[in-house]
């Protein structure tokens, strides 16, 4: 299932891997060795932050659709 929230992903030196991260759902990254990979495991990590969100009785931001940085 693709998501509706802004997802960048970024190659970190560091890491040695493609880092994907979801600014509206504080705390949602993933990584990936490919930018597929990274692309993949977020949308996994997305739903997930949703269910546990749901479980603790959290707020679940809305996807905005569009950059909230620009």
């Amino acid at each position: 299932m693709k998501s509706k929230y802004e997802i960048i992903i970024y190659w970190s030196a560091e890491d040695e891997a493609y880092i994907a991260e979801v600014p509206e759902l504080p705390g949602c990254m993933a990584d990936g060795t490919t930018y597929h990979e990274a692309l993949s495991n977020v949308e996994v990590i997305i739903q997930e932050w949703i269910e546990t969100a749901k479980e603790l009785k959290r707020p679940i931001p809305q996807p905005k659709g569009k950059l909230m940085y620009a």
